[in-house]
């Protein structure tokens, strides 16, 4: 069976690491029928290796019980200011303060209207809104999952609102779109657990791509032979989603161009579908002028068929097969990485290269002919389809082994690498530019 706790995206890196191990977090509820998720975000965080703190408003506990709250987080709930019950190792009548110094976070989840007007004027009349508004801003940050109906949402009172949240240093996490409890439809809903959970790990992650703008292409491409039949390959696109993940975790902003796979988009970023190696090339030659990294993970097809059947072809009973003639694609990283961006040294290329056998050899030359800084190499056969890796970095000083791990855990790491090979290269940018 497998154990869906350790699933990447369930908080797990997909090795049994814990994505916000040690992280201690206040998760708060306010008054909202979205407060039923808050029980499922509450298990997310805890599987995902953080510890919560309960604690709820009195409007709150019209929609669910603290003693569910307090069964899944294992620790008392907390819910009036005037709770005697130590707090934080204290037993100082003091639960407003207490509790958020311990915290790495207050997570408010749902967030109504009514209580983030109360964030907004600074009121503080209950234990929620006096522990957000007693908490050390420089060391608790404060993160907020608005959960209302669409016209409370978009009226303009709300949104001045969040422009001023933003503006006093809270971290909206945005809202979700689709059928609401008061039977209508529109924006409002609160994220789902999963998306909050995932929106949780991006903000503890380190911030090594900020000001960045990635591109990423990922999965393979189709060539067509007629209107019902193509070549394609076994890549499944899932390094290449695990590497828009990591960087927008690391703080870039990322587009992503996805050949045809069924994988979920992951939080944050924007995404381009395509089917062919030509609609990717040009997608990413649209789109590479505006950006500083590019990715090329795509497994996208080396040829096509010269002139695809505009009509299903059928066999006839002769047993003469078809004949295909074949075109050469052109070679999207080839592309890129000559354009005048890249040879300045404001496109940063990482090239990829799935290969069956003599792994080195064959990235270490594929590097040089294509004039990428870095290609990264893995046997596609131990990969394709697979939640696990191994990489090998390639540049002009060598090459780096990455074990066997998950495709995002080795992303992370690849994130890393790319931006302690970006900052070497600036200050020798800046010697060649100097007078």
């Amino acid at each position: 069976m497998t154990n869906q706790e350790n699933l990447p995206g369930n908080g797990a890196d997909g090795n049994g690491a814990l994505d916000l191990s040690g992280k201690h977090i206040v998760l708060g509820l306010s008054g909202g029928i979205a407060c039923y998720k808050a029980a499922e975000l509450c298990r997310a965080l805890i599987k995902a290796g953080a510890t919560v703190q309960v604690v709820m408003t009195e409007a709150a506990e019209q929609f669910i019980t603290p003693v569910t709250m307090q069964a899944l987080s294992g620790r008392p709930v907390y819910t009036s200011q005037w709770d005697s019950r130590p707090s934080g190792g204290m037993s100082n009548n003091m639960a407003h303060i207490n509790l958020s110094r311990e915290a790495d976070a207050i997570l408010i989840a749902p967030m109504s209207a009514d209580f983030m007007a109360k964030l907004l004027h600074g009121r503080a009349d209950d234990l929620l809104s006096l522990m957000c508004l007693a908490r050390p801003i420089d060391k608790v940050p404060l993160l907020v999952a608005p959960a209302m109906n669409r016209e409370m949402y978009a009226h303009p009172a709300t949104q001045r609102n969040f422009v001023q949240l933003d503006a006093d240093g809270a971290t909206v996490l945005g809202v979700g779109s689709g059928f609401q409890a008061c039977g209508e439809t529109g924006d409002g809903r609160m994220l789902e657990p999963d998306q909050l959970l995932e929106d949780v790990i991006a903000f503890f992650a380190p911030k090594v791509l900020v000001g960045q703008r990635v591109l990423v292409t990922a999965g393979p491409t189709y060539e067509a032979i007629d209107p019902v039949r193509g070549i394609t390959n076994l890549s499944s696109g899932k390094m290449g989603f695990a590497i828009a993940r990591a960087a927008r975790e690391a703080g870039a902003d990322v587009t992503l161009v996805a050949g045809p796979v069924g994988l979920p988009t992951p939080r944050g970023i924007t995404r381009i579908d395509v089917k062919s190696a030509q609609n990717m090339l040009e997608a990413v030659t649209e789109r590479a002028q505006a950006a500083t990294v590019f990715i090329a993970t795509a497994a996208v097809a080396d040829w096509r068929p010269a002139a695809p059947s505009t009509q299903k072809i059928k066999k006839d009973g002769s047993g003469q097969t078809p004949q295909l003639v074949f075109t050469e694609n052109k070679d999207i990283l080839a592309t890129v990485a000559q354009s005048a961006a890249a040879q300045s040294g404001q496109l940063f290329c990482v090239g990829f290269a799935a290969e069956s056998h003599d792994l080195v050899a064959n990235a270490e030359a594929k590097r040089l002919r294509k004039k990428v800084p870095l290609l990264v190499g893995n046997i596609g056969p131990d990969t394709f389809g697979q939640d696990h890796n191994a990489l090998l970095l390639i540049d002009e000083r060598g090459s780096t082994e990455l074990p066997r791990a998950s495709k995002l855990s080795l992303a992370r790491r690849l994130m890393r690498e790319v931006a302690d090979r970006m900052a070497s290269r600036a200050p020798a940018k800046l010697k060649a530019g100097a007078p």
